[in-house]
């Protein structure tokens, strides 16, 4: 087989293995995205009356319901589905072309070159997602009745019209949709990656299959609790800032530790709940899938 055709059809495995795995993922827990979104955007401003004020997550998706409508869990959902496919075909191919690089000599890969691969990875991912998450941030902190939220073309245009582009427009928190993104896939691929290889896999279908969603789960899980200072921060500089016009959150570590002096360190953990229950087993979701599509894929394109 020549080497160019080999080396398109790794690549067209691997971002269609990736596009596809991202795509599940999102559409069964987009919700949870939602909340966490909702969380994050609360202040010690915030009123505790405010029919809007979330107690925690069950308070928030019941409250949502009640004022919003069911359907407005999955606010904001067009731009990520449109992302999604591009997005985790690039985070899946771009860790693997980064995973050759980081190999320093070696052979085979070790924990540094997985988590060095990963947080490559995550940051180029977070360059490309950055303008879908300023529209989706928009859209889920839009707390009308559904049939009152301005279509997603409508918000694009309207942040495009204010800001345009650039920092203050649709790319407002690259810097730390970058560093959220390339933490969480230090963490996640580092961890899944090294723990899979460490312990030995089972011949019984089943088991390994349990295996791997189990070590996806907690690979999630980790990089979820590690990244959301920045996850925290990214909201708050991609959301409204209402203060009389005033920007209030404009950088990455400005904003930490603005949060931080005026909230305390626990607001940094604001929508970790939410974030573990969609990213622990959607990470599960995701990295099964890719591997199972890429198996298939692979037998099929032999």
């Amino acid at each position: 087989m020549p080497e160019k055709y080999s080396i398109l059809k790794d690549a067209a495995i691997q971002i269609g293995s990736g596009g596809s795995a991202g795509f599940v993922e999102v559409c069964i827990m987009y919700p949870l995205d939602v909340v966490k979104t909702r969380l994050q955007l609360q202040n010690k401003n915030m009123s505790r009356t405010d029919p809007h004020f979330y107690n925690g997550v069950i308070d928030c998706i019941v409250k949502m319901c009640r004022t919003e409508g069911p359907t407005s869990l999955w606010k904001g959902i067009l731009p990520p589905i449109l992302v999604e496919t591009p997005k985790r075909a690039v985070k899946f191919f771009t860790f693997e072309q980064y995973k050759q690089f980081f190999l320093f000599g070696n052979t085979s890969s070790t924990p540094v070159t997985y988590s060095l691969a990963g947080l490559a990875a995550g940051v180029t991912e977070g360059v490309l997602v950055t303008p879908f998450e300023v529209v989706k941030v928009a859209l889920q902190a839009n707390k009308s009745k559904m049939k009152e939220v301005p279509s997603t073309l409508v918000v694009a245009r309207e942040i495009l019209h204010d800001g345009g582009i650039g920092k203050n427009g649709l790319f407002k928190g690259l810097v730390a949709t970058a560093y959220r993104n390339g933490l969480f896939n230090m963490v996640y691929f580092g961890f899944y990656h090294s723990v899979k290889e460490y312990f030995s896999s089972y011949e019984n279908q089943k088991a390994e299959f349990l295996r791997k969603l189990a070590i996806g789960f907690i690979s999630g899980t980790l990089a979820s609790c590690v990244n959301i200072p920045f996850d925290v921060a990214k909201s708050r500089i991609q959301g409204p800032q209402p203060e009389m016009g005033r920007i209030k959150y404009r950088t990455t570590f400005g904003s930490i530790m603005t949060i931080y002096k005026e909230e305390g360190y626990v607001a940094l953990y604001k929508g970790l709940l939410p974030k573990i229950l969609r990213l622990g087993p959607g990470g599960a979701i995701m990295l099964v899938v890719y591997e199972y599509l890429h198996a298939f894929l692979s037998e099929k394109l032999k």
